[in-house]
């Protein structure tokens, strides 16, 4: 397999000779503006100010989405796919790639934007020969602010790949990895969070249970430096997984950075 971090959750993913591309949020950098729902309060005032996507994508729109044979939304946010004042998403994506999402009201959102084909995740969904396992996912430790999930990919040919999403450290992630026993997993862990919905997504701590579940895995660091309520960056994560004796068992790739398995 092979896989480049593009920016943020979005990752393209080739496996078994097929091209994924997950979340595809491909807006340019400040074009979302700052977020300002009321139902989602900033732990600090000066976040609310800050224009997202806060990092430049690395490359040309057109070059993410060449070649690009499915897609896979974890779940509808829009910093995990573009979205315009009328609900709709994806813009700049092509409508007639197939798109994986997590639940029939997500499938509704994507076929209302205009995507052709749109299948919803299950514990044996395929494509072209990969099984695609829907997994559970834990999006707040306090009040998760919506459902979301990851993915398991297998197929004979290749290592096993889990991308768990938007995700806290919980017994459903814990579950998939002893079930699974993957070989490379895919984190989101920036420890986004708000101040009713808690921690949104993984920490060290988190990825550092992560590594114990599963200490021969290749574990990648993903969803870093473009959100504005992030509690941890790339630099911070690497000063806290030092500390933790793990920094040298993961992997944090730039954006546009790539790894082949």
């Amino acid at each position: 397999m092979h896989i480049q971090q593009i920016r943020s959750a979005m990752v393209r993913i080739v496996y078994a000779g097929k091209t994924f591309l997950t979340d595809p949020w491909l807006a340019e950098k400040g074009a979302m503006g700052p977020f300002n729902d009321p139902g989602f309060r900033y732990c600090y005032p000066e976040q609310g100010n800050i224009a997202m996507p806060m990092c430049d994508l690395p490359m040309p729109v057109k070059n993410i989405l060449e070649g690009v044979d499915a897609y896979i939304v974890t779940h509808v946010h829009p910093d995990h796919i573009d979205m315009a004042e009328d609900g709709t998403v994806g813009v700049l994506m092509d409508k007639n790639v197939p798109v994986f999402v997590q639940s029939e009201e997500d499938a509704a959102i994507l076929a209302r934007s205009g995507f052709k084909q749109v299948d919803i995740l299950s514990q044996d969904s395929s494509f072209a020969g990969i099984r695609l396992v829907k997994t559970p996912g834990r999006h707040g430790t306090k009040i998760p602010c919506g459902p979301s999930c990851g993915v398991i990919f297998e197929h004979p040919d290749e290592k096993k790949l889990y991308v768990a999403g938007d995700t806290i450290w919980y017994d459903g992630v814990a579950d998939t990895l002893a079930t699974f026993r993957p070989d490379v997993i895919i984190l989101n862990a920036c420890a986004a969070e708000f101040i009713d919905q808690g921690r949104l997504i993984m920490d060290d701590n988190d990825v550092n249970n992560v590594y114990n579940a599963c200490p021969n895995a290749k574990i990648i660091v993903s969803h870093m430096d473009n959100v504005a309520h992030a509690a941890i960056t790339r630099k911070s994560m690497r000063e806290l997984l030092t500390r933790r004796g793990i920094w040298d068992k993961v992997l944090m790739p730039d954006d546009g950075e790539s790894y082949s398995f």
